[in-house]
């Protein structure tokens, strides 16, 4: 008798084409010999952090590059190696990961990071979820580090994100200003746009001394090198010989972005194990890519009000039917008013559309530049997608008070 005979029949307990599939996961951290193209890139880091081993204040550092180029696994990799090495010299180095997309007050992040921190039994307080001020949970935070750590580092992801920068002046300064005495805090903040510390105010400026790290993007022979170290995640014999080429290729068109490669790879398996196939072919890369890229639009566009879903429609529809690919604010805003209309929408200023544009493009959901008119004559803002318009198009059908616009779009 199988030891599966008195299972659930409701379930599957095989899995034809993962061994693991977790080595596919984003937040899987994968060991230093999985690591591929980032040697001297861990190697700064690891300069930035090295104090850390022996409980002194570590560099705060700064590190650009586009989306899945390595940032945020190199930080935790070699900051959880820091905290390894550091226990052999009696450190406690405790570090928190933030994401600011998610969290981007200055009230949620300091919460974060005391909870992260805090052992209760040792520092003699509690980081409860709500019912404090800001300034209570930084004298929490302060206890909390000084007496559970001898060094915190502090991972901000998508660091322009932050609603207000104050935060990186108290976490740089908390030594100098004596919030904390017995300890010592240091800042890694990521971000995909370079130019993000011309934006700091400049009290942060003049606080906040750091090194700064550019990762560039992946090329497809190092790409095919990362897949090729989470082949392990499927069963033997399960890929084709073609579909690490061709994820590596398909990611690599888009300026080298390995996370984008493995949720292809990853999507692939699943669309394979869908399909009961025995093995996975580049016909299961060329749907994962498809479903890989609307996942990641949705993910962006997700909670944005259903105006801000019908602007980028607007700017779907002039993309779809014109050789151009860049639209000045007022030929989207005609365009909107017509879908506005059909959607029964109040039809909202042209200044409230310019501004939602640039919420839109600071999300990184669409580019916009601004474009001189010549001289005397001003300068105005176009805007262009990001993302492949039919793409952009089927997610933005999936609310289903925009879903009217596609049985419109049959009719005609």
């Amino acid at each position: 008798m199988s030891a599966n005979d008195d299972r659930d029949p409701l379930f599957r307990y095989d899995d034809p084409v993962f061994a693991d599939e977790r080595l596919l996961e984003i937040t899987h951290l994968p060991g230093p010999d999985r690591i591929v193209g980032r040697d001297e890139q861990m190697q700064r880091v690891a300069d930035a952090l090295n104090p850390a081993i022996f409980g002194s204040e570590p560099n705060h550092l700064f590190i650009f590059g586009k989306t899945g180029t390595g940032k945020s696994l190199i930080s935790r990799s070699v900051t959880q190696r820091v905290i390894s090495e550091a226990q052999r010299d009696d450190t406690t180095v405790k570090y928190a990961f933030i994401d600011c997309g998610e969290q981007n007050t200055e009230a949620s992040i300091i919460k974060t990071i005391a909870q992260l921190v805090n052992e209760p039994d040792e520092s003699g307080v509690s980081v409860p979820d709500r019912g404090l001020g800001t300034g209570d949970y930084y004298k929490r935070l302060w206890q909390a580090v000084d007496h559970c750590t001898d060094v915190t580092i502090v991972i901000l992801d998508e660091i322009d994100m932050l609603e207000d920068d104050e935060v990186l002046r108290k976490l740089s300064r908390a030594g100098e200003n004596r919030r904390i005495s017995d300890s010592s805090i240091g800042i890694i903040g990521i971000s995909n746009k370079i130019d993000f510390p011309d934006h700091l105010s400049e009290r942060v400026k003049s606080s906040l001394s750091r090194d700064e790290l550019v990762f560039s993007p992946y090329d497809a022979n190092q790409l095919v090198e990362i897949l090729e170290k989470r082949r392990d995640a499927f069963h033997d014999g399960v890929l084709s010989d073609d579909v690490i080429p061709l994820t590596a290729a398909l990611a690599a068109q888009e300026h080298g972005d390995a996370r984008k490669a493995i949720d292809i790879l990853r999507n692939a398996g699943r669309i394979a194990k869908k399909q009961d196939a025995t093995r996975v072919t580049a016909d299961h890369v060329r749907d994962a890519k498809e479903k890989t890229e609307a996942d990641r639009f949705n993910e962006l566009i997700e909670g944005s009000p259903q105006q801000a879903k019908a602007i980028l429609y607007s700017l779907t529809l002039l993309t779809e039917n014109s050789s151009e690919k860049e639209f000045p604010t007022k030929i989207i805003y005609n365009q909107y008013k017509s879908i506005a209309r059909q959607l029964d929408f109040d039809v909202l200023s042209e200044r409230r559309v310019q501004e939602i544009l640039q919420e839109q493009n600071f999300l990184n959901v669409i580019q916009s530049e601004r474009e001189g008119r010549g001289r005397g004559r001003g300068a105005h803002a176009k805007h262009r997608l990001l993302e492949n318009p039919s793409i952009v198009r089927k997610v933005l059908l999936r609310d289903s008070r925009l879903a009217v616009l596609e049985a419109d779009d049959q009719e005609e």
